[in-house]
């Protein structure tokens, strides 16, 4: 009888120890099911901290968005930047009217002089970085044998950027100016409300010629330059860049000017057709 009662003793031991074995399991779990949350805790942490906003013309699109931004946040990975593009004219009258934008890029000096006289750009942050300039394009295969720059008379449709709003605009009429030609082109001219626009009614033909600068020209294969601005007919293009005074992420602002002015983002610039003004 004492037999049993041991064994019977001896059972009850065993299953007491598997009961709480069982119970231990789900919290062996839990403890393992913590350990994603801690990764998702440190991936978190990796996140960009702050968002800048660039405000920036047309024309720097293709080099800023193709590979001076990937390269910028690569750099800085607690930094992440929207840019916006238009017509210079247009985005310094959003800044005007209070526009979120902590970093201006513009195709000209106008319009970054315009912002800081009204006292809308952080003082000496302006840098006056690029060079460029205006060429004469046709559309690939053209028969209106253009080879300079007052030949631009022979087309019977024109594109220029709306020199009201737009430095390409702007920098066209003063070389058709001092050419004496500017009343015969405007006759035959549409204004594009920027000089992406104008780029591609040449490339598309809707317009026989048309006046651009020679980055945007690079970039599209099925436009044609047949001539550069004469020397001496227009002012020195340049681009500046500059902190908008209201930014709220001055840090990351003048970070990203720097960044501009690096030998990195100089290399990608002339990439483009760019010339680093010195």
């Amino acid at each position: 009888m004492k037999k049993i009662l041991s064994l019977l003793l001896v059972l009850c031991m065993v299953f007491s120890l598997a009961g709480c074995a069982e119970k231990t399991a789900p919290e062996d779990e839990a403890a393992k099911s913590e350990e994603p949350a801690q990764e998702n805790t440190e991936n978190e942490a990796k996140e960009p901290e702050t968002t800048m906003l660039l405000a920036a013309a047309a024309s720097l699109k293709n080099c800023v968005d193709k590979e001076l931004l990937p390269l910028f946040m690569e750099q800085n990975p607690t930094i992440k930047v929207n840019a916006t593009y238009d017509s210079s004219g247009k985005l310094q009258a959003q800044i005007e009217e209070g526009a979120d934008a902590d970093v201006f890029m513009s195709a000209a000096m106008k319009q970054m002089n315009a912002l800081d006289e009204k006292g809308l750009i952080a003082d000496d942050s302006t840098v006056q970085l690029l060079q460029n300039k205006i060429v004469l394009i046709v559309p690939e295969g053209s028969d209106k044998e253009m080879s300079t720059f007052e030949d631009i008379l022979k087309a019977d449709t024109i594109a220029v950027g709306d020199p009201e709003s737009v430095p390409a605009g702007q920098y066209a009429k003063e070389a058709l100016d001092n050419l004496g030609i500017w009343d015969q082109v405007s006759a035959k001219a549409s204004l594009g409300t920027n000089v992406t626009e104008v780029l591609n009614w040449v490339a598309e033909g809707s317009a026989d010629a048309g006046v651009v600068y020679a980055t945007d020209a690079a970039s599209k294969d099925n436009v044609v330059v047949v001539a550069e601005a004469p020397e001496g007919s227009v002012s020195k293009i340049v681009y500046p860049v500059g902190m908008v005074k209201a930014s709220e992420n001055q840090d990351a602002a003048k970070l990203f000017i720097e960044f501009l002015q690096s030998e990195d983002a100089s290399k990608i610039f002339e990439k483009y057709g760019f010339t680093p003004n010195k």
